[in-house]
């Protein structure tokens, strides 16, 4: 049975946002990323379950270690929807800008 979890459901809990901040920074195994929370080593077990089901991150087996990193092709796929919405707040922002030197303007007329 395929999963149906995607990259969103990964990046919805903040404490997922977190772990993948970390390992970004660079790999670590479970004991070492659990030890960066407040919560219990199977709390973050969890969280990397789902972030690896999401395939956000990658779990490679390094001895008797489970090492977690960062896949960051699929968090293109974040970065590729939310470029739809760049142009739009560009422009937003343009105008915005434009107002403001327009009543700028006004005011040193005044």
């Amino acid at each position: 049975m395929e999963s149906r979890r995607d990259v969103y459901q990964a990046i919805a809990d903040p404490t997922r946002r977190e772990i993948i901040s970390h390992l970004a920074e660079k790999p670590h195994n479970l004991n070492a990323l659990a030890e960066k929370f407040h919560l219990t080593r199977q709390a973050i077990s969890l969280h990397v379950k789902i972030l690896q089901e999401c395939g956000v991150i990658i779990i490679t087996q390094s001895g008797r270690e489970r090492i977690c990193s960062v896949n960051p092709k699929k968090l293109a796929e974040v970065f590729d929807w939310l470029s739809q919405f760049r142009q739009l707040l560009e422009n937003r922002f343009a105008q915005l800008d434009q107002l403001l030197t327009n009543l700028k303007e006004k005011d040193d007329e005044n």
